[in-house]
């Protein structure tokens, strides 16, 4: 993935894939995002985390982020950043793109970045062959709902996100005690 510039009201972006350096910058926007989500009572990402899963010899996941450098020279910050990974349709018989996340820092609303990073990995999906490229929203998101429908999504009203975590996850993954003998 190339990276790819922009102008906003603040100064240049930078769209380009995350980097290792980035990683302390994406838990902080992950942090932000929890928080508007209200579910920092669940937030666990680590830098160390993070960039295990990123760019470690197996990883994870991908990221690009939004680097703002501002007009008057200050240093560089990372805005926003689109985390996805690579899942699978067995009836398409083809890999499909699944965004995680993507966040926006609020200050930074409004002058297409969201827009311009959902398109670049429309484009990375078609680049890779996949059927589909998917995420959920929350169902009271509803500016997000419409960014989304805007951009040509579908939210799919018949599907439910089904998620074992903590130790719903544990005992499921213990072995099942064997069945009584019949006698």
């Amino acid at each position: 993935m190339n990276p790819t510039s922009l102008r906003i009201a603040d100064g240049d972006v930078t769209l380009r894939p995350a980097q290792t350096a980035d990683a302390e910058a994406i838990v902080g926007l992950i942090g932000e995002l929890a928080e508007f989500e209200a579910l920092s009572h669940l937030l666990a990402v680590t830098p160390q985390a993070l960039r295990q899963h990123l760019f470690g010899p197996q990883p994870a996941a991908q990221a690009l982020v939004a680097e703002l450098l501002p007009a008057a020279g200050g240093p560089s910050q990372v805005v926003a950043f689109a985390l996805w990974f690579t899942n699978f349709s067995t009836f398409l018989g083809r890999p499909g793109l699944y965004l995680e996340d993507l966040y926006v820092r609020p200050a930074h609303r409004g002058q297409g970045l969201g827009r311009r990073m959902l398109r670049q990995l429309a484009r990375l999906a078609v680049e890779r062959g996949c059927g589909r490229f998917e995420w959920s929203v929350l169902d009271w998101n509803a500016d997000a709902i419409r960014f989304y429908e805007s951009m040509g999504a579908r939210v799919m009203p018949d599907w439910r996100i089904c998620r074992l975590a903590g130790e719903a996850l544990i005992a499921c993954a213990e072995p099942e005690a064997p069945a009584p003998a019949a006698t």
